[in-house]
């Protein structure tokens, strides 16, 4: 069997997919591995998902906003939105799932800490999902 391989998108790179891969990352360990990218990647991982996530010691901090590229999103087995609407980019024969969450952007940590949560909920249902068992 395979490893599966999963991207994690939105706008900015700096909140939702960050949380998503470092959620992914810590439960995931070697048996499967992720990425994520944003269409306008910004300047920062944003602080209050970097504060949310050290709540559940999850450290971010060794990530930064970056852009996917084509051979990214080819290379991906299952590709997660989160916003990024139509710059989203579509490979036929990829899975495809869009999770509707709200932007973190400009909001304080109580404001992320249900987005954080609702992310790992997301997370550990789509490695369910995948067959891959989660770390505790």
């Amino acid at each position: 069997m395979t490893t599966p391989t999963v991207l994690f998108l939105c706008t900015h790179n700096a909140g939702r997919s960050q949380m998503a891969l470092g959620f992914f990352a810590h439960l995931a360990g070697d048996r499967a591995q992720a990425w994520s990218g944003g269409s306008e990647p910004g300047a920062e991982i944003n602080p209050a998902a970097v504060a949310a996530m050290a709540e559940r010691d999850i450290d971010i901090t060794g990530e930064y906003p970056k852009p996917w590229t084509d051979e990214i999103v080819r290379a991906a087995d299952v590709v997660i939105t989160m916003g990024c609407g139509d710059a989203c980019p579509v490979v036929p024969g990829t899975r495809y799932e869009d999770w509707p969450l709200a932007d973190p952007a400009g909001q304080g940590l109580d404001a992320v800490r249900p987005i954080r949560d609702e992310i790992e909920h997301r997370v550990r249902r789509l490695l369910d999902e995948l067959g891959v068992p989660a770390q505790h």
